[in-house]
């Protein structure tokens, strides 16, 4: 079989999370007052079921950055703090 680095790229979960983190990602909407609009946007993002690395990853839209670390968000930034990992276009 041929497998190339694509491939093996995961795909952001949106079902099945845990619960912890869930909660967690919800707090921190609350906190950074992530408009409903960006809400909306990320799920635009989501709906292309995009492919994002291994390891930690970060997504900028206009009014929030989101991090991730291979198929899970873990954290909701706003702009102007300082993402870690790989950028996903």
């Amino acid at each position: 079989m041929d497998f190339t680095a694509a491939s093996l790229m995961p795909k952001v979960r949106r079902q099945k999370l845990p619960e912890a983190l869930l909660r967690h990602l919800l707090e921190r909407v609350r906190q950074r007052e992530i408009s409903d609009g960006q809400i909306v946007l990320l799920a635009q993002w989501l709906d292309t079921n995009p492919e994002v690395p291994q390891g930690k990853w970060f997504k900028k839209f206009s009014g929030m950055i989101i991090c991730g670390e291979g198929e899970l968000i873990k954290i909701f930034l706003q702009p102007g703090q300082l993402p870690t990992g790989e950028e996903v276009k």
